[in-house]
């Protein structure tokens, strides 16, 4: 994997977005995990980060949580929608690193990651979620809980297919999945 056709993208990883998200050590943990084993691998990993009125930039939320940090050499993309690709340098990013198939992991499951994982597609690229190194809130007011749409979202990502890209599914166990790309 070290040809660079491939990345790891980390989306929101922040302090505020995982106080309230479900099984937040456990995706913190998995995520470290798959840093280490990009790196390890030559992977890029492509770190994103949300800004927003209820996550100002350069306050204690707006941070990464103390066990993820970027390395100086690794790409940071600031967001504000919840598609990574919306008005950021993602796309450009992913380019200068040759990568036409990424992995995608981080936070939150029904809004950034979904969009994330469809706007990848949509824009060409093969995209793999990793299953157990996402998560969200509670919906209570939608109707659903945290679990129930981190199952729907790996569903999803589980059968996508479009004439020019498609979607897959794999685990922190699995990470790389050689035949992802």
């Amino acid at each position: 994997m070290a040809n660079g056709k491939t990345a790891l993208v980390v989306i929101d990883m922040q302090k505020a977005v995982l106080e309230a998200s479900a099984h937040s050590g456990e995706i913190v943990a998995n995520v470290v995990a798959l840093v280490g084993k990009a790196r390890a691998e030559g992977i890029p990993v492509v770190w994103v980060q949300h800004e927003s009125e209820g996550i100002p930039r350069n306050t204690p939320g707006w941070q990464y949580v103390d066990e993820l940090v970027p390395a100086p050499e690794e790409p940071l993309v600031p967001k504000t929608y919840a598609d990574a690709f919306a008005k950021t340098e993602l796309k450009g990013v992913l380019e200068g690193l040759g990568a036409k198939h990424f992995y995608l992991c981080g936070a939150m499951t029904d809004a950034c990651i979904r969009s994330t994982l469809f706007g990848g597609v949509y824009r060409g690229y093969d995209v793999t979620l990793v299953a157990d190194a996402h998560t969200t809130a509670n919906r209570d007011e939608f109707g659903y809980t945290a679990d129930q749409a981190i199952a729907v979202v790996n569903m999803m990502a589980g059968y996508t297919v479009l004439p020019e890209a498609r979607t897959d599914v794999t685990t922190t166990a699995s990470f790389p999945n050689r035949s992802a790309v």
